[in-house]
């Protein structure tokens, strides 16, 4: 009797320290941000550009990374980007606070230049033109169905394009998205190299279809919960196990790449799936 109430007593402190370093390790996970480094082949680049270097920061969601954002700005400034990409919910519509992520932009002052355009968080708010308004006062070029061009010192052209979010519009998302980008890219040569800010990446037939070089994307947070070997648990319009949740995808001619997010909305805490800064270097 004796015997099994110390093996009973054993296990229940076996099952507590394992709940205990699970608790550490998603702390942990949920807390520190992962770099993640990715080259893409860039058929059609301009020579000049090869080695371009973006910073892709998604889905922030009003989230803190240490005092003014030091753990984030610090990481972004080590890796001395050519251009910083954000590709929407930069602030979070359930706790809206637009000056905390805000001070992301103002510690990076200068690093390099910003491109935004905005997710469902920024259009649910109906405060999306003084977000904008804000950015734009801080330098950053805010993208609405549009495109503008990178100019280099060797007098080379890349285009960059951005959508607004389909939830501004009563179309259907993917109607809307296949008209904005038929007018997005339409003052852009055929020759010069595209790559387009949308938040969405469930959308990424339409984006091969449009025959767009290069798609940054986020929105589905990595599936939130991911399991080894298999990926995304769940991801806003793509249901259980979604194909876009993460990394680089590629068909004919368009790669997407999906960033996995900083932030959390609804749900609080990813599992297997830590918050992710991406750089992407552009190789001809």
């Amino acid at each position: 009797m004796h015997l099994r109430k110390r093996r009973k007593r054993k296990g229940i402190l076996f099952l507590f320290i394992l709940a205990l370093l699970f608790g550490l390790y998603l702390y942990k996970e949920n807390t520190t941000i992962g770099v993640t480094f990715v080259e893409v082949k860039a058929a059609g680049l301009p020579e000049s550009f090869n080695h371009f270097r973006i910073v892709q920061l998604s889905d922030v969601h009003d989230s803190e990374f240490g005092d003014n954002h030091l753990e984030l700005v610090n990481k972004v400034k080590i890796l001395s980007p050519d251009a910083i990409f954000i590709t929407g919910d930069f602030i979070d519509r359930n706790r809206y606070d637009l000056e905390q992520s805000l001070e992301i932009v103002k510690q990076l002052q200068g690093v390099a230049p910003f491109y935004f355009v905005t997710g469902n968080h920024e259009i649910s708010t109906n405060d999306v033109e003084r977000i904008k308004k804000e950015l734009v006062e801080l330098g950053v070029h805010i993208l609405t169905n549009e495109a503008i061009m990178i100019d280099n010192e060797q007098g080379e052209q890349i285009a960059v394009g951005g959508i607004e979010d389909p939830l501004s519009s009563n179309l259907d998302e993917k109607e809307y998205v296949e008209q904005v980008l038929d007018n997005t890219f339409k003052d852009v040569p055929n020759d010069i190299y595209k790559v387009l800010l949308s938040h969405r990446p469930e959308k990424f037939e339409v984006y091969v279809d449009r025959q767009i070089d290069l798609v940054f994307s986020g929105h589905a947070h990595g599936g939130q919960i991911r399991i080894p070997g298999i990926g995304g648990l769940v991801a806003p319009g793509q249901g259980w196990f979604p194909k876009y949740t993460s990394g680089v995808h590629e068909l004919d001619k368009t790669s997407m790449v999906v960033s996995r997010g900083l932030g959390n909305s609804i749900v609080p805490l990813r599992v297997f799936n830590r918050p992710e800064v991406i750089v992407v270097t552009l190789i001809n």
